[in-house]
């Protein structure tokens, strides 16, 4: 398939000739053919051709080497549209040359990566010096299964090479506590992920690996479930309060609480412990690929994997948005931490409990004694309450990578930790939801500088939410300002001189949220962008050309902004249906019937 390179203009266009049209299409369009007339399945009833737009300076039909841990530069060579008959078995045709081994090539230079770039690796072994702002892509929440196997692979490995023809630059994936350490403490099967990585290496892209030691079920996008392992939860059925309680006693089990981080409460060790030894394995099973497929190893640090407390609960509809969320301090370990401090503090009685007029989940601040215009929360107890609440949450934060700096240190992998954009209830003084959160963020006080000064001190990236969001698309009566938070959280890490990585919050299709991901990734600076998430309707028609020109814009500066239906001269990857008397497409390309 790799000679598709070296075809000649004349060969670019199907002959009206009275000659056999096939010796007219290039080498790996035949090659599909011959596939789809082995393995026919019944004709279909559509009539029309298909339409393939393939621009090879990119093009996933390059094979690279499975032996080799580096990326390959692909050559230039001129694009090419041809037009083909309709094969009934278009789809498996795919899929087999996705599974068909690659032809050996040689490896490239140490200095040569993806799309050509030359690396330019820092003091600290981090990300290659590069133009443009890199998109990773994240994969589908149950790629790596509840028992351990790849789902979809062929599936996957078809939309791996589009989006590599696409030209983004990796993509990210969870990687389940809950799946790997699912047989017991200390026994890990990492046989999916390490098939997953081997498939991401041929497909040419990068990885983003996610320690995810939270739960998967109940909150925004979560489209199934991967509870934590199973003799995890035993422990917490022998003691419920290891993970995160409320004020009405309602036990939260997506993450344990840091309120036990020191305590051998996992039959014998500590959380943080468990979470050293989990990621210490890790390295040592994937050492070969560090610091070159595996570009960023993300840290988990607590619900969605996000460094904050799990305050708006989505699950059974115990919040909704925009409601103001509830501070989780109500397991013993949490409690007793409060006590101390309060005796500390010199005020005993108020480390009785948390605030008694924080209100519930799906109030607003106007509505408690305690987030009103000049509530509790502005007062010395309110002051001493917060200060502990986040300075938890921020050592919880400093212990966890701590012990990841001493792992993946001197590895050449990039350490990141995801802050979540909570934008609801910004403009109103008390900050309402970042404060149940955990970010004491108010109109008198920045609670973003500590957090970035913590990552700072580890050389940790700080990934933020919601880059896409503006503040005239939010409901008027939730006092949103995605935008203002977003160059808040930008101001924290230039002044803590950390670097600043974004995700859109939701999943986003139309131009407007990548222009305004554009837009922040140019003013702030960003030094990669991962976008949420590789699904079907990714790959449907107008969404996957759009997000084309996406990726482009942020290669490039915006030199490019959209793409035409089938442009010989620039698109990367268009894959449809044309109807021979309408031209018109079917609403799905190869990879998203893929899906």
């Amino acid at each position: 398939l790799h000679s598709f390179r070296s075809v000649r203009p004349t060969d670019r266009k199907v002959s009206s000739s009275s000659q056999d049209p096939s010796q007219a299409i290039p080498s790996p369009l035949r090659f599909l053919r011959r596939l789809s007339s082995r393995r026919a399945s019944p004709p279909s009833t559509r009539s029309g051709s298909m339409a393939l737009t393939l621009r090879s300076s990119t093009s996933f039909l390059a094979p690279l080497d499975p032996c080799s841990k580096l990326l390959h530069k692909p050559e230039d060579a001129p694009p090419s549209c041809v037009a083909v008959p309709q094969a009934p078995a278009r789809l498996r045709a795919l899929r087999a040359v996705a599974q068909a081994p690659p032809a050996p090539m040689e490896a490239p230079a140490q200095s040569e990566l993806l799309h050509g770039q030359v690396q330019q690796a820092n003091a600290g072994g981090g990300r290659p010096s590069r133009g443009g702002v890199p998109v990773f892509v994240m994969l589908p929440l149950d790629t790596v299964g509840p028992g351990g196997q790849v789902s979809r692979g062929r599936a996957l490995a078809v939309s791996l090479m589009a989006l590599r023809s696409a030209g983004v630059e990796g993509v990210m994936v969870d990687v389940w506590w809950g799946v790997v350490e699912r047989e017991g403490p200390g026994r890990y099967d990492w046989e999916g992920y390490a098939e997953l990585v081997r498939m991401v290496e041929r497909a040419g892209l990068r990885l983003q690996m996610v320690m995810s030691f939270h739960q998967c079920g109940g909150n925004v996008g979560d489209s199934c479930n991967i509870p934590l392992p199973p003799w995890v939860l035993e422990e917490l059925n022998a003691d419920p309060d290891i993970v995160y309680t409320d004020r009405s006693g309602r036990r939260n089990p997506e993450y344990i609480s840091l309120g036990c981080d020191t305590l051998p409460v996992l039959k014998g060790r500590t959380p943080v412990q468990v979470y050293s030894d989990y990621m210490r394995s890790f390295r040592d099973r994937f050492a070969g690929y560090l610091g070159t497929v595996i570009a960023e190893v993300q840290v988990g640090l607590g619900p969605c994997g996000e460094l904050r407390y799990p305050s708006y609960p989505e699950a059974n509809g115990t919040w909704s948005f925009p409601g103001i969320g509830e501070f989780q301090c109500y397991d013993k370990y949490m409690r007793a931490s409060l006590q101390a401090a309060a005796v500390a503090a010199g005020h005993e009685n108020w480390g009785t409990s948390g605030p008694h007029d924080a209100g519930e989940y799906k109030q607003f601040p106007e509505e408690t004694g305690f987030f009103r215009r000049d509530g509790t929360w502005s007062t010395e107890y309110g002051h001493f309450f917060l200060k502990w609440y986040s300075g938890m949450l921020l050592e919880h934060g400093d212990r966890v990578l701590a012990a990841a700096e001493a792992i993946f240190g001197g590895t050449g992998v990039t350490l990141s930790a995801k802050v979540a954009g909570i934008h609801w209830h910004y403009r109103t003084r008390s900050h309402a939801a970042e404060l149940t959160a955990g970010y004491y963020n108010t109109r008198h006080h920045d609670g973003y500088e500590p957090i970035a000064q913590m990552l700072a001190r580890h050389g940790t990236v700080l990934n933020f939410t919601c880059m896409e969001m503006k503040d005239e698309q939010q409901p008027g009566h939730a006092g949103c300002s995605p935008e203002l938070l977003v160059q808040q959280v930008r101001a924290a890490a230039r002044a803590a001189r950390v670097e600043l990585a974004g995700e859109n919050a939701l999943e986003r299709y139309d131009e407007q949220a990548f222009a305004q991901v554009a837009a922040t990734a140019e003013a702030a600076g960003l030094s990669a962008f991962t976008y949420l998430r590789m699904n079907r309707n990714l790959f449907d028609g107008d969404n996957w050309r759009r997000f084309v020109a996406f990726v482009k814009t942020m290669a490039d500066g915006g030199a490019r902004t959209t793409l035409p239906r089938c442009d010989t001269g620039h698109s990367d990857l268009y894959v449809g249906f044309v109807d021979a008397a309408k031209e018109q497409r079917a609403p799905e390309s190869e990879a998203a019937a893929a899906l």
